[in-house]
């Protein structure tokens, strides 16, 4: 189980490494010219969007830097806490915009976080 969590730790870690970065690095404009998934754009700010953006990277190096160098190692639970937080506030405006195969896609990184959550506040915990 400790292997399936970093795998999947590594994989969101990944993933919101990534977009976050994006948000960060592309104006808003930008972020919606990418296609049909980026649309949830234009429902914020600018400066929303860098701030979506912020807490993913934080998300991120939450997920990962505290259980590597085993300060604070608590961080890595509660980081995936806050994803399972931000993506259903991802969910919810989805639903809003109709986007529904999206809303699949939230939820199941919204399930991948809980269960980090799940196993490193519990069974597996640093």
């Amino acid at each position: 189980m400790h292997l399936t969590l970093w795998l999947i730790t590594a994989l969101l870690a990944t993933a919101y490494l990534l977009g976050g970065t994006l948000k960060l690095a592309l104006a808003k404009e930008r972020i919606a010219a990418l296609g049909a998934n980026a649309a949830w754009v234009h429902d914020f700010s600018a400066a929303s969007v860098k701030g979506i953006g912020a807490v993913e990277v934080l998300a991120a190096v939450g997920l990962v830097l505290p259980a590597v160098t085993g300060i604070a190692p608590v961080l890595v639970p509660t980081a995936a806490v806050g994803i399972v937080v931000l993506m259903a506030g991802a969910a919810v405006v989805r639903l809003r915009r109709g986007e529904l195969k999206l809303v699949v896609v939230d939820l199941v990184y919204l399930a991948l976080a809980a269960f980090v959550a799940w196993g490193r506040f519990g069974p597996e915990a640093f």
